[in-house]
């Protein structure tokens, strides 16, 4: 289709430039007698083509628009398909605001330079080199004000479009802070309010947006000096064809007939030059959003599946882990180090310890949402770095820190978590969840709309269903990170009894920071600053941690300790 889009540039542009020789034609010939039958010929010959080129002008603008708006199309499909298979790692390095920029705004910009790149790519070459050969045919002599005035606006353009690249590269950046603070605003909101940030907020996005308006002045007023001074060597080429070739009509030189023609030529030759012009103008922003998608698309992610993978068989649960030792990038000492332990089938092991002692970072290594550096992550003796991705991913019900809804029903929310689950799988998982009973108080039940981001229930609710997903998945291995801090105790002890015997066939691995929940665990491991201080059941760990000892003090009253 682009070579399609070419040709009728191409028969645009010829039609263009075979216009003013017709015109010529009329002039030169006198208007006689006997000669009106021939500028009838001619002057309809000219509406002709200019009909056909008003067709091709049309069909030109309206495949080249097609062409770029699927580009932008596949361009977009690509990203997000690429994005998807990023690790947590990639998300971190390049951040969420500047991704959302680069799918949207840097597409943008790519897409609008496609189309007029099909547009003028031919024509403004083909009408420069085309009107100068006719120009020449013309009168040569006239034609050396192009030796002066060719060099001059190429020199201008090439100069003032150098300047704009750096600007155009600094605006994209801070495009992408200028989001960065919005969406902090809009996700914070209340943090914001109830802490009376307001104000704080509001000076933090003037100065941002500040920032980015005066940047994206001073790149338009540098580019904004481009038009006048094409116009302006523009109009002064003008007077000198007219000033010389009057001399040339004088002395029987040139016929006025080719003057005209001539200055018609020298106006297509230069208005391609400003075709090139406009295009300095929206390139150079172009090529900077094209390098930060190619960036994107370009990274590597550091979690690929092995070359041959390993299968699991089904219903294998069992989990283990031989001294991991894992470090976020540039960090100062690893985030875990020297862990080993198992979580069988059919038992509940417990995570329990202090702010930022390692817990969720430890369960985010079993689904593999990042490597670890030394030791060994094992699903039924077999290292999760030699299982594909999804079959490894296919045997985990995964319930995350922070409960995530999307947008549509509960159902389809449920649903999320196995894509064939019939209405009953559902009723039994949400009834596992502790679900249920809310879900069937609202007014459409199941089919009830979750607002976007689950707004519209509460956090105790958004766990509950978060839950409900991960268990009508009927995984072999669940984890619940820190998946019961919105419940009440008592919607807590029915739940993790529900799920005691929901799971009898399952690995479960339960991160808390409340004792309650893991007081009645198989086995509880006590981590802290990335180590395992302690490992047994609660009596044990009584015994024999002291780190246990503190947040079960810290937490529960003599009598409930006894």
């Amino acid at each position: 289709m682009i070579a399609f889009v070419f040709l009728l540039v191409f028969l645009q542009s010829l039609s263009e430039l075979y216009l003013p020789t017709l015109m010529a034609d009329i002039v030169n010939i006198g208007i006689g007698k006997g000669d009106t039958n021939y500028i009838v010929k001619i002057g309809g010959l000219m509406l002709l083509i200019t009909a056909a080129s008003v067709v091709f002008s049309i069909a030109a603008s309206y495949y080249s628009s097609t062409i770029a708006a699927g580009f932008g199309k596949r361009i977009r499909r690509k990203l997000f398909n690429h994005v998807e298979h990023f690790s947590l790692n990639e998300f971190d390095k390049i951040g969420t605001a500047s991704l959302i920029t680069r799918t949207t705004n840097d597409v943008t910009q790519v897409q609008q330079v496609l189309i007029m790149m099909l547009r003028m790519m031919v024509m403004a070459p083909m009408m420069c080199i085309g009107g100068i050969i006719m120009a020449v045919s013309k009168d040569a002599t006239l034609s050396l004000v192009f030796v002066v005035v060719i060099p001059v606006l190429a020199a201008t353009i090439i100069f003032i479009g150098s300047k704009g690249v750096v600007l155009f590269k600094a605006m994209q950046i801070k495009v992408d802070k200028l989001n960065l603070v919005l969406r902090e605003n809009l996700t914070g909101i209340r943090v914001i309010r109830s802490f009376n940030r307001t104000g704080f907020e509001q000076r933090r996005f003037d100065a941002t947006n500040k920032d980015l308006t005066q940047t994206a002045i001073k790149v338009n007023k540098v580019m904004a000096f481009m038009m006048p001074i094409m116009m302006l060597i523009l109009n002064l080429s003008s007077v000198a064809i007219l000033w010389f070739g009057s001399i040339r009509i004088g002395n029987e030189d040139m016929q006025i007939g080719d003057l005209m023609a001539f200055l018609q030529y020298a106006m297509q030759i230069l208005f391609s030059l400003i075709m090139v012009a406009m295009m300095f103008i929206m390139v150079p922003r172009a090529s900077v959003s094209a390098v930060r998608i190619n960036e994107v698309i370009e990274m590597k992610p550091d979690i690929v599946d092995a070359e041959e993978t390993s299968g699991l068989a089904a219903g294998s649960g069992f989990v283990e882990f031989r001294e991991v030792t894992f470090s976020y990038p540039g960090a100062e000492k690893p985030a875990l180090s020297a862990i080993s332990f198992t979580a069988m089938n059919g038992e509940t092991t417990a995570i329990i310890g202090g702010t930022g002692s390692g817990k969720s970072t430890l369960v985010n290594l079993i689904p593999r949402f990042y490597d670890i550096q030394s030791g060994s992550v094992l699903i039924n003796d077999v290292d999760v770095r030699n299982l594909s991705q999804q079959s490894l991913r296919e045997k985990i019900g995964y319930v995350p820190q922070q409960a995530v809804l999307f947008t549509g029903t509960i159902s389809e929310n449920i649903r999320y978590g196995k894509e064939d689950a019939t209405e009953e799988e559902i009723s039994h998982a949400a009834e596992v969840a502790q679900a249920a009973s809310f879900i069937s108080e609202m007014l459409d039940g199941y089919q009830s709309i979750i607002a976007q981001g689950g707004t519209n229930v509460s956090g105790g609710q958004k766990q509950r269903l978060s839950i409900a997903r991960a268990l009508v998945r009927q995984a072999d291995i669940y984890i619940f990170d820190d998946s019961f801090s919105a419940l009440d105790l008592k919607t807590d002890a029915l739940l993790r009894a529900a799920l005691k015997e929901e799971t009898k066939q399952s690995a479960v691995i339960i991160v808390a920071q409340r004792v309650s929940t893991v007081i009645h665990a198989d086995k509880i491991i006590v981590l802290d600053e990335g180590e395992i201080a302690g490992m047994g059941t609660h009596s044990e760990l009584m015994q024999s941690c002291s780190v246990y000892r503190e947040i079960v003090s810290s937490q529960l009253s003599e009598e409930e300790i006894a």
